[in-house]
């Protein structure tokens, strides 16, 4: 293919500046851009070693010394001849080599382009390539650990073992119809019910995966409710680490949802702090509480706040029956600092009301009881078993061509349980087969491809 470059660090000044390229032909264009100070140039050097010299722009002018390193084909990221070039990371010098590698017939990488020709050389598969994305989007050491194994090929392995199994009915039965005459052992119906009952069974696990998988990656959708000045804004930035909200004293100083994301016990939340919750003849406030319902009703989470320095009244007893309505909620006592540190309504909780994952007291000025809180959510949304990392599903692409994988697997077994003939076991297998190839590649279309390599930034 022919060769691209790409500035793979960020647009601002930094320390360090990386160039990247890639293609057929990309050591000699190199080579016109970049001076080893051992005087051999650098498609002479030795193979991923780095190499100190001097980066000249399209004039052959110095611009920055650095360092350069190549990776022979197929031994690269990309499979084909690869380089980078370390540099200052100064805007001016990673543009002035960019342009000087245009001038040598390079041209600019599209978004994502280099992890796509990985995959289309075969040095990963889709899962593989998707999680190089996750990992640069992941916001929490557990999405960076189950992205960084993903690359590794967990989720592949994880996959290899249902297509082998399937994969052997296939070939088994191709062998014993397009050669009647060798002696081939026909394959016995409870030899395929057994691989079959295994596929579903590993199918089936690893759909148990998706949702902790897809929360792991994109977060919790938390709803902050209560009454107004309960003290939602002021716990959303004790999370946030920063004056995300503007804390008053006056009711209804919120009036919009605000949105802002936080780690929490290792979790990160999707924090949506809300209009207080109360009758009000002000239109713009009016507005703002049908959102916070609306927010409710969409969360997956929801923090439940209480002044714990005031009496409750009916506004806190309303804010909890909204929150108990979703499918978590955790009850929080504010102002511990003003209080006795009791949590209002936890002991008893109003009748009728589904009992929250926890009931904790919180200062947002002091900090106090964040810990707990921390805990609880980590309670709530447990990391999972270590040794799954990285064969857990992740997105809504997967767990469709997973789950049609399963369902054609199912009715193979059907099938065969109903003692059909074995080609339409063989149908149903083969589609088994089809959907997980989309999942790893294999058989994806090209425009599920082009979407998924959208995602990415260029330079990866």
């Amino acid at each position: 293919m022919e060769p691209i470059a790409a500035i793979a660090t960020g647009s601002t000044a930094a320390a360090i500046g990386i160039v990247r390229v890639s293609g057929e032909g990309c050591f000699a264009a190199c080579d016109r851009v970049f001076r080893p100070a051992g005087g051999a140039p650098l498609s002479a050097q030795p193979p991923r070693q780095m190499i100190y010299g001097d980066v000249l722009d399209r004039e052959g002018r110095l611009i920055d010394r650095g360092l350069a390193v190549r990776f022979p084909a197929p031994h690269s990221y990309t499979g084909e001849d690869c380089a980078e070039f370390d540099c200052h990371g100064s805007p001016v010098v990673l543009r002035e080599l960019l342009s000087a590698l245009f001038a040598a017939g390079v041209r600019q990488a599209a978004a994502g382009e280099f992890t796509k020709r990985a995959f289309l050389n075969g040095r990963m598969d889709l899962t593989q390539a998707e999680a190089v994305v996750d990992l640069i989007d992941a916001e929490t050491a557990g999405a960076a650990r189950n992205a960084a194994a993903q690359i590794g090929g967990a989720l592949r392995a994880r996959l290899e073992t249902v297509q082998d199994a399937l994969l052997d009915i296939a070939s088994r039965f191709y062998a014993v119809v397009d050669y009647p005459d060798e002696d081939i052992e026909d394959i016995r119906p409870e030899e395929i019910a057994a691989a079959l009952k295994r596929s579903d069974e590993a199918l089936t696990s690893l759909l148990d995966t998706c949702q902790r998988g897809k929360r792991l990656k994109t977060g919790i959708r938390t709803a902050i409710l209560g009454r107004p000045n309960a003290g939602k804004s002021s716990l959303l930035n004790a999370l946030a680490g920063y004056d995300r909200c503007l804390v008053t004293d006056i009711p209804g100083t919120t009036r919009d949802t605000v949105e802002e994301t936080a780690v929490c016990g290792g979790v990160c939340l999707r924090l949506i702090d809300t209009a207080g919750l109360r009758d009000t003849d002000d239109q713009v406030e009016k507005l703002g509480v049908e959102r916070s319902r609306r927010a409710a009703e969409s969360a997956a989470l929801a923090l439940c706040v209480v002044d714990s320095s005031v009496p409750p009244t009916e506004e806190d007893a309303a804010a909890l029956r909204l929150a108990a309505a979703c499918p978590h909620w955790i009850l929080i006592g504010s102002k511990s600092d003003l209080s006795d540190g009791l949590v209002p309504f936890a002991d008893p909780l109003p009748s009728g009301l589904c009992p929250p994952a926890a009931a904790v007291s919180v200062s947002a000025v002091t900090g106090q009881g964040l810990d707990a809180l921390e805990r609880a959510v980590a309670e709530l949304f447990p990391a999972g078993d270590p040794r799954e990392a990285g064969s857990l599903l992740t997105d809504s692409r997967q767990e469709d061509a997973a789950s049609r994988a399963r369902d054609a697997v199912r009715r193979a077994a059907e099938s065969l349980a109903l003692g059909m003939t074995p080609d339409a076991v063989l149908t149903d297998a083969e589609e088994a087969l089809n959907a997980l190839g989309e999942l790893t590649g294999r058989t994806a279309r090209e425009d599920i491809v082009s979407r998924i390599f959208s995602r990415f930034c260029v330079g990866k």
